[in-house]
């Protein structure tokens, strides 16, 4: 209860408590423990009611990635502005494979001139061979456009696309928008002009990247999964929870948490392909 209420970890919920404090050579409860003493205390905060989602079938196109720099996701959302029916775009694009957003912009307008120079410039920037990278988008009017196909087939990207009319064929970016637009950080108010808007998406990239722990690739940081140092970390994490239960066996009535490496990263696989246990 002292750890659950400090005020390193008083924010943040038992799953991402366990991992950071396994990494720091910790290991004091599970996480349904955790959850058993927020409710028992009354700390656990209201959820927000979401929306029932409807399965779908995804597109035809299979995508796999065993790595970084292999398939890329992008997408573009809006931020609210200070002024009624005025919006910032905010272009987005992530590594599939390590969820690490690889580039950014924050624009007053929609383009595919804008998303081009996105996309190249990200290339650029991280030193990345664009032959052969995959990217993936909706059907969009920027992500269509003349201009960005263009460049696509001048850097030798591999474009890829969601079906029409249906909005879950893009399931990274989409979850994506959704950490950044439900996070205790995201602003109460509109954004003043597009200044103030890039410094707050500055700040969330740096954390997203460098310090959330994310839940779909064994809560590492994206940074950790992108540079290559995941493996060590879920190492050390499997070796902390053995010793834990050699020291109480009696409260293991089954294996150790599964600290492995996620394989392999499938975009648009079909309904009837199972998922990697």
């Amino acid at each position: 209860m002292a750890v659950l209420t400090s005020p390193e970890y008083a924010g943040l919920s038992p799953k991402q408590v366990v991992p950071r404090l396994a990494d720091q050579g910790e290991y004091i409860a599970s996480e349904s423990t955790m959850y058993r003493l927020q409710r028992r205390s009354g700390l656990r905060n209201p959820r927000c009611r979401t929306v029932e989602r409807t399965q779908v079938t995804r597109a035809a196109t299979l995508h796999q990635a065993t790595g970084p720099n292999q398939v890329w996701s992008w997408d573009i959302t809006w931020l609210p502005s200070t002024v009624r029916g005025r919006y910032f775009f905010l272009y987005l694009a992530l590594d599939v494979w390590s969820r690490r957003i690889v580039g950014w912009r924050v624009h007053e307008r929609e383009s595919a001139d804008l998303a081009a120079e996105l996309i190249a410039s990200t290339c650029a920037e991280s030193g990345v061979d664009p032959v052969g990278l995959v990217l993936h988008s909706d059907n969009g009017k920027p992500m269509r456009g003349s201009t960005m196909l263009a460049t696509l087939q001048w850097l030798g990207i591999v474009p890829s696309f969601s079906r029409p009319h249906v909005s879950d064929d893009n399931p990274y970016s989409e979850a994506l928008f959704r950490t950044l637009k439900h996070t205790p950080a995201y602003p109460r108010r509109p954004f003043a002009d597009a200044a103030v808007a890039r410094a707050w998406v500055a700040r969330f990239v740096a954390w997203y990247n460098g310090e959330h722990r994310h839940s779909a690739i064994r809560f590492v940081t994206p940074d950790e999964r992108h540079f290559g140092v995941e493996a060590s970390i879920l190492a050390n994490r499997h070796a902390l929870y053995l010793k834990a239960r050699d020291r109480h066996p009696e409260r293991w009535s089954r294996q150790t948490r599964n600290w492995a490496q996620v394989g392999p990263v499938i975009l648009n696989r079909p309904a009837a392909q199972p998922a990697a246990a």
